[in-house]
């Protein structure tokens, strides 16, 4: 049980690796650097369902962690 536990939290989380890595980069200190000051307000399509992906990919990874402490 134990090992299937370990192979879903491998696979997860290398899942979130890529979810995080797919987002887009905002432009939050970029003004200060000397880049552009625009931002956007709101996501849209793809990055919507990136976005959430990743949260939820994040709480699993958490929640398995958890249970391969206990079991």
């Amino acid at each position: 049980m134990k090992q299937i536990v370990f192979i879903f939290q491998i696979i997860v989380s290398s899942l979130l690796i890529v979810t995080i890595l797919l987002q887009q980069r905002g432009q939050a200190l970029g003004s200060s650097f000397g880049g552009e000051g625009t931002f956007y307000l709101k996501r849209r399509g793809l990055e919507i369902t990136i976005f959430i992906s990743s949260i939820i990919l994040g709480v699993l990874f958490v929640v398995l962690s958890i249970a391969n402490l206990f079991i």
